[in-house]
């Protein structure tokens, strides 16, 4: 990246000097928010590439002003290099997004991601570059459990370019929950990361309702011709809120009981947007939740072994002591 962020600096030099005035060493320093050693380097620069630079000592401070001259000044187009100006705070925060794209690596958006930072690499003022060559070191993002989608880029083109779009798309899909594929019409809405998986808010007009679709399991996507508005009613936000962890459907109310060694680190998490902790006096706690995505609830109560009980709701409850007895049966030695 020294070529482009040593170019960007060479262009705002040449945009500082080209002013009528001219700028001074120092003014040129400031200007390229470096030292004075980077500025007298840019006028090195300018003279290797014969810029027709001229040097004026006559002004009331007696300081030496570099210049173009007059000719060349009339013939020279009006520059403009941005300013990005970004505190520290901000660099720190864009870092953490650049180190959080677990799920595209390895495909072209992840390419597009680290060319987009490169770029504005460049534009980062001197006296930040040291320190965010530090704070590239806080950040390690851990790809344990991330799905691989180095074989999706065509699709996640696809859907990018639909959602842009507002494109009705045909979509052949890989359905686990009955092991077949289905070919189906969807309006693609908004991605959705989860856990490593990469996944879609479709609105799936064959059947009339917002669906969940992973990314991974979209064999083919074929975007039409034909246009789509987003439902008014379409919030991702809640959406996401309502649902424990992806899967939303019927709300349901549980409580659970979990032991006082699970009880801080509960606590530590807020687990749905209704949600109510009751302290017992043996230092355990009972959650209360209103969500929906029954399945994973269960799954995350079972997560927890025997430091977890669900008292209500009582079918849940069955359930999950069914589920554990079939666990037994299977551990029990055969005979």
């Amino acid at each position: 990246m020294y070529w482009a962020r040593h170019l960007v600096k060479l262009l705002k030099a040449v945009e500082r000097i080209g002013r009528r005035e001219g700028a001074t060493i120092d003014e040129l320093a400031q200007h390229l928010e470096a030292t004075k050693r980077t500025a007298y380097r840019m006028i090195e620069t300018m003279e290797e590439m014969k810029f027709p630079l001229s040097e004026d000592t006559s002004g009331l401070d007696g300081k030496k002003r570099y210049q173009f001259e007059a000719s060349y000044l009339k013939k020279l187009p009006n520059l403009s290099v941005p300013e990005l100006r970004l505190s520290l705070s901000e660099i720190i925060a864009l870092s953490f997004i650049r180190g959080s794209s677990g799920p595209f690596k390895g495909t072209d958006v992840e390419k597009d991601i680290e060319s987009a930072f490169k770029k504005m690499d460049a534009f980062i003022p001197e006296k930040f570059v040291t320190q965010l060559d530090k704070v590239r070191t806080l950040f390690s993002a851990s790809g344990r459990f991330t799905k691989d989608f180095r074989d999706k880029d065509e699709v996640i083109g696809a859907l990018t370019e639909a959602m842009f779009k507002q494109l009705t798309c045909f979509v052949e899909y890989h359905s686990f929950g009955d092991d077949r594929v289905k070919h189906f019409k969807i309006d693609p809405l908004r991605f959705v990361e989860r856990d490593g998986g990469l996944y879609i808010f479709a609105n799936a007009t064959s059947f009339g309702e917002i669906r969940v679709l992973a990314v991974e399991r979209i064999l083919k996507l074929t975007p039409t011709e034909e246009t789509f508005t987003v439902p008014e009613d379409f919030d991702p936000d809640i959406l996401l809120e309502t649902a424990f962890n992806l899967t939303y459907d019927d709300p349901v109310t549980v409580k659970v009981r979990f032991s006082a060694d699970q009880a801080r680190y509960v606590n530590e998490r807020r687990w749905a947007a209704n949600q109510t902790v009751t302290d017992q006096p043996d230092g355990s706690i009972i959650l209360e939740l209103q969500t929906s995505g029954r399945w994973d609830v269960k799954r995350w109560v079972l997560s927890y072994g025997s430091d977890a009980e669900v008292l209500e709701p009582g079918d849940l409850r069955q359930e999950i002591a069914a589920d554990l007895e079939n666990m037994i049966a299977a551990y029990s030695p055969k005979k």
